[in-house]
Parts: C-alpha cells; structure tokens; sequence
C-alpha cells in the first residue's frame, strides 16, 4: 500500500504538510489553521483501516482531507469508499480540491455538514476516524458506536494532548462493555476502540 501510493496523491500530501508546517510557525489563527495528523499518525490508521471487516469507512472532520487521503489508500486497497464530514465551508471546499488533485474523487465521498446530522443512517461501520471539534467527540462517540460491526474501529486523535477535555469520552469507552480501548502514544495520541 505504501510502496504504490500514486503520484498525484503524494504530490497532495506534501503541500498539504507544508501549509501546515507554515500555519503552525506563522501565528495563523487555529480555525483557519489545517490542524491535520502527522504523516506516522495517517500511516498507522491506513494499516487499520485496511485491516477493518467489510464495513463503511467514516471520517469526522476532514478539514482539507489529508488524513482522508491516507484512508483513501486503505479503502482504494479494499476496493472500498470513505465518507468524510466536514462542517466549515471554507475546509470543505479545501477538501475538495485536495481530493480533485489526487484524483481520489471517485473513492471519498465528501459530505458538508455537521457528521451528527448524519451518522445514524452509517448502519455498519467498520471504521470511523474523528478528529474534529473536542466538544462533539464524546455525541459522536455515541452515534458511532452501536452502529459498529464485530471489530469494527473507531480511532479519535488527541487523546494525549487534549486528555482533560477528552478524559469523560475517554472513561467511558475505557468502561464500555461494547468496546476493547487503549491510548497509544502515536502523534498526538489516539484512542482505539474495537467493537466486541
């Protein structure tokens, strides 16, 4: 899967890497900031998702669809689709030209909207990534799990460096009978639920 990601695509990560490397250094105000994962953190959930049981792929936050792109090499590797929510016009439209320039569009389905208006009709999931506004983690978190398959995953970033917002969320899937949880030190820290 890595050896063979196409060219257009790579060509997409790296600008989107470098617009984000410059939005962290030049001050540019965090809503207008990409704020995407690291490119170990994109692999790592490729790996995942292409492993995940035959299931809807979901993504919660696309902001300009880098970490979409890594799932999208999982989903293309399964001969499957993603479905990425994105809620700022000005992101989703960011996505859009990022998935036309990789060529990715018939792969990734972009939805513009709040994910929340949306989840409960995504019946068999079998991987979900969010990463989007802390404040809706723990709704999603609820809307995503008993839609789930049998091993099925949700993974949510920023489990380590935003664990006092996170710590309700992240107690209650530590709790969750439903679930298998843990932490793992990648990135900004991801939490990994598998459903039973």
């Amino acid at each position: 899967m890595f050896h063979k990601i196409p060219q257009a695509m790579q060509t997409q990560m790296r600008r989107l890497e470098q617009i984000d490397v410059r939005d962290r250094r030049d001050g540019t105000p965090r809503l207008k900031r990409l704020r995407q994962i690291p490119p170990q953190t994109g692999k790592f959930l490729a790996l995942l998702a292409a492993n995940a049981p035959k299931g809807q792929i979901v993504e919660i936050g696309a902001s300009a669809g880098y970490s979409t792109l890594w799932l999208s090499l999982a989903a293309m590797d399964m001969g499957r689709k993603i479905v990425t929510f994105e809620l700022l016009p000005e992101k989703a439209e960011m996505a859009r030209e990022t998935f036309k320039a990789a060529q990715v569009e018939t792969v990734v389905e972009l939805v513009e909207g709040d994910a929340l208006d949306y989840l409960a009709k995504y019946q068999e999931i079998a991987f979900c990534f969010l990463d989007a506004e802390k404040k809706v983690y723990q709704a999603c978190y609820d809307a995503v799990v008993p839609n789930m398959v049998s091993g099925g995953f949700l993974i949510a970033d920023n489990a380590i460096n935003h664990r006092d917002t996170l710590q309700p969320m992240i107690e209650q899937s530590l709790h969750d009978q439903s679930v298998d949880t843990m932490i793992a030190p990648i990135g900004k820290g991801l939490l990994i639920c598998r459903k039973i």
